[in-house]
């Protein structure tokens, strides 16, 4: 049972779609309405209904996040590989379900997604790399100066700081989404 829902389509406000508009990169007033059924309502994704539940909060938060998402260095391949990874390391039922999705949408294959379940073997290169540093991030809180300098060396220094912060960032997501027990969508895919 979750035990922080989703703002129901009656519950939205001013505020709360200005949150989500931090998001999406709009005003408020251009995010489309909860139960609308557009693509980008924001009843479509419990996460967004759950963090309106701050508004203030979330409005910051969703401003930070939206960088990383949007319009941070790291490619959409790379970023998906350290969630999925986070995420299947940690257990985390609600965000693996959720950026299996964003990274077969990103043009990730469901192969690469199955192997980064069984570890990293299979992968090379920047794939690799930033499956190992994500390992080393989640097992010991930081990147050895080595780690570091890989990441420097291959990714450049924009990407390897984004690296980190994805990491960091995702843990803290995970952590609150699994606190309020948010589950997956029905038909979603199943933490292997």
């Amino acid at each position: 049972m979750t035990l922080l829902p989703p703002l129901t389509a009656d519950e939205w406000g001013d505020d709360e779609y200005a949150a989500v508009g931090a998001l999406f990169g709009v005003p408020g007033d251009d995010v489309p309405r909860a139960g609308s059924g557009d693509a980008r309502d924001p009843m479509n994704f419990d996460i967004l209904g759950v963090l309106a539940r701050h508004p203030a909060m979330a409005r910051e938060f969703m401003a930070y996040n939206a960088f990383l998402l949007q319009r941070g260095e790291l490619p959409l391949r790379l970023r998906e590989l350290v969630i999925l990874r986070l995420a299947h390391a940690r257990r985390s039922v609600f965000f693996w379900s959720e950026h299996v999705r964003v990274a077969i949408g990103g043009g990730l294959a469901e192969a690469d997604i199955a192997q980064l379940a069984a570890g990293n073997d299979g992968f090379d290169g920047n794939d690799l790399l930033v499956l190992e540093a994500t390992d080393e991030l989640l097992a010991n809180g930081c990147a050895a100066p080595e780690m570091w300098r890989r990441l420097v060396d291959e990714l450049g220094t924009h990407q390897a700081m984004e690296l980190i912060f994805v990491v960091g960032t995702y843990a803290m997501l995970a952590t609150a989404c699994d606190t309020w027990a948010l589950a997956p969508p029905p038909g979603s895919a199943q933490l292997p």
